[in-house]
């Protein structure tokens, strides 16, 4: 089974006024990784689908209310109709655990590299890299972008979501 777990970053939270900065994809077979960022003039639909495709299951928090909406809207594809799609906060939500994906992270004791950033910082480093070509700040954007995408799995196995 191929599946990939998606995480977008944005300037902010409205799809109609707000752009999407990094698509971060962590594609897995369960023998072999591989982690994709969609970045800048990157994020195309063409990219995205090539990047999707063979993906059985794409697995998301949130991505049922955030990161499919603002794709469809952005790039013009409706993954969740194209793709089998997960959203892991509804089964974080049935075993008690509440919050944003960090939030998740803490309660379930996985460890994050970056600490103290979260989505405001996450549209304040594009805005940097952006405004100023600070290549640092988009790095970070990128560590910050992999984690999420890297840390869905975790949740996914401690519920055992989709292996019943």
């Amino acid at each position: 089974m191929f599946e990939a777990y998606l995480d977008i970053e944005t300037t902010g939270l409205s799809p109609t006024y707000d752009i999407i900065t990094v698509i971060g994809i962590y594609l897995t077979d369960g023998s072999h990784q591989r982690l994709v960022q969609l970045v800048g003039e990157e994020l195309t639909k063409d990219n995205l689908l090539e990047t999707l495709q063979g993906v059985d299951v794409i697995y998301t928090y949130n991505g049922s209310g955030f990161d499919l909406p603002f794709i469809n809207t952005s790039l013009g594809i409706d993954l969740a109709k194209d793709f089998k799609h997960h959203d892991l906060m509804l089964d974080c939500w049935q075993n008690n655990l509440y919050g944003g994906l960090k939030s998740v992270e803490i309660q379930l004791g996985i460890e994050r590299q970056l600490k103290g950033i979260n989505g405001w910082e996450a549209v304040k480093l594009w805005l940097e890299y952006q405004d100023n070509d600070d290549q640092d700040a988009l790095t970070v954007l990128l560590k910050y972008n992999a984690e999420d995408v890297v840390n869905l799995k975790a949740p996914r196995k401690l519920l055992e979501v989709g292996e019943k």
